[in-house]
């Protein structure tokens, strides 16, 4: 699903057609709204802004026709296997082209008065390393020039390692409105050499056209594609909230400069709420697999998850189907290699579902001895988003990570009767249903 499709189909769509400014006053409205999608028509005079469209896994999960879980299986199958993209040569991205950029054609937020500039949140970049190819990933961009943004280039990563060859230029392509599928592409962390747009033609059909001024590709139904050059010129980037909903450091990052713009005809910006739903949605769901496939290659996993209260990256839930004593423990550190960012993982039978709090606290409460199920591991890298990090500048983080092993505790005997007998005995009790309309004579 592409934004115009989002936008002519979404029965819960916000439509806001009163002036508003896009320094401040947008994103107040956008955060008002809550889990609700929105789309301006009248920002700074004309522009079309359209916020929370990927928020929350349902919406996703509706958009491609599917359920919850079988999101989590298509994401996974697209990560294992990834399609080579169609090209074409005419595109609806470049409808418009702007030889001479200006930044502040576009209606580029300013969400908090601290912020260190407008920032660009939903920008997909595109460059290409010597290496290992293509690189498609999310840089969140603040503007200060016409021509000009700092880029927040995360240390190690695919953009990091092309810039980091060498003096040179690199060439770079930043898409924003892209389709569901590059959406959700960009934010996964394949191997070094596998290319997401591989991954976004897996999920649904993705076309891709070559830019005018860098030899690169971008998602042919993006609404607006900034080309440019990631310099080697630093400049101060932030203050920014991120995922935690606390202000992100202020370091000195790579200056990107502006050759080119082309846009469709009339387009919508897409702007994310830094540290809101949709931020969220993007950033951790996308990881799920990553941890799916990893926790599979030690024991059987039915279903994971990064939770809303752990700003989905911080905190995981693994849901599986207990077959030896150790499966548990094996299970937690399996999530922590397969999302490297994540810092509590609780582990729960398959009786348990993950998507209600409430029964997971209940396997915490029921199932485990702090003693023997609670394993902490000290100093291992940590997310640099977690502010209790012990951060150290130009290097990973550390932070301290723990698990939880809530699944029924085996018993002294391996013997499957008294083990069958041992695990029906941490089993919930429901009562049986009753038919409330035989006695109140209502449904």
């Amino acid at each position: 699903m592409n934004v115009r499709e989002f936008v002519a189909s979404a029965p819960d769509l916000v439509r806001i057609e009163a002036p508003v400014s896009s320094r401040l006053e947008a994103a107040a409205i956008i955060a008002a709204l809550g889990d609700r999608p929105v789309l301006f028509t009248n920002v700074d005079g004309g522009g079309r802004v359209l916020s929370g469209f990927a928020n929350g896994r349902e919406r996703i999960a509706r958009s491609l026709g599917l359920t919850g879980v079988d999101l989590l299986h298509l994401l996974t199958k697209a990560l294992d296997h990834p399609q080579e993209p169609m090209q074409v040569s005419d595109a609806p991205c470049q409808e418009v082209v702007f030889e001479r950029p200006d930044l502040s054609r576009l209606p580029i937020l300013k969400h908090l008065a601290d912020d260190g500039g407008p920032y660009i949140t939903a920008g997909v970049a595109t460059v290409r390393d010597r290496e290992f190819g293509r690189n498609v990933s999310y840089h969140r961009l603040m503007v200060t020039g016409e021509r000009e943004m700092v880029a927040r280039v995360v240390e190690g990563r695919g953009t990091h390692t092309a810039w980091s060859r060498g003096e040179e230029d690199v060439p770079i392509a930043v898409a924003i409105g892209c389709p569901l599928s590059v959406l959700l592409a960009a934010a996964m962390s394949p191997a070094k050499g596998v290319d997401e747009y591989g991954i976004a033609a897996a999920i649904a059909p993705t076309p891709l056209v070559r830019c005018r001024t860098v030899p690169l590709e971008v998602p042919a139904e993006a609404e607006i594609v900034i080309e440019g050059r990631l310099t080697h010129r630093l400049a101060t980037e932030g203050p920014f909230i991120d995922l935690t909903e606390t202000w992100d450091g202020v370091r000195p990052q790579p200056v990107l400069e502006v050759d080119c713009i082309t846009t469709r005809r009339d387009p919508i910006y897409h702007a994310i709420l830094p540290g809101l739903g949709e931020h969220k949605t993007i950033m951790g769901l996308p990881r799920e697999p990553g941890m799916l496939a990893a926790v599979a290659k030690v024991c059987e996993v039915l279903d994971v998850g990064l939770t809303p209260g752990g700003m989905s990256w911080l905190h995981a839930l693994v849901r599986i189907r207990k077959r030896r004593r150790d499966d548990g423990p094996a299970a937690i550190r399996a999530a922590m290699e397969g999302h490297p960012s994540v810092k509590h993982v609780v582990v729960v039978d398959e009786d348990v579902d993950i998507s209600d709090p409430l029964r997971v606290e209940w396997a915490i409460a029921t199932r485990v001895q702090a003693a023997k199920d609670v394993y902490v591991y000290p100093d291992r890298p940590s997310s640099s988003l977690d502010p209790s990090s012990r951060q150290v500048p130009g290097k990973r983080g550390l932070t301290d990570k723990l698990g939880v092993d809530a699944t029924v505790p085996w018993p002294e005997s391996d013997d499957p009767d008294e083990i069958a007998q041992h695990v029906a005995a941490f089993q919930r009790v429901s009562y049986p249903e009753a038919d409330l309309s035989r006695y109140t004579g209502k449904d």
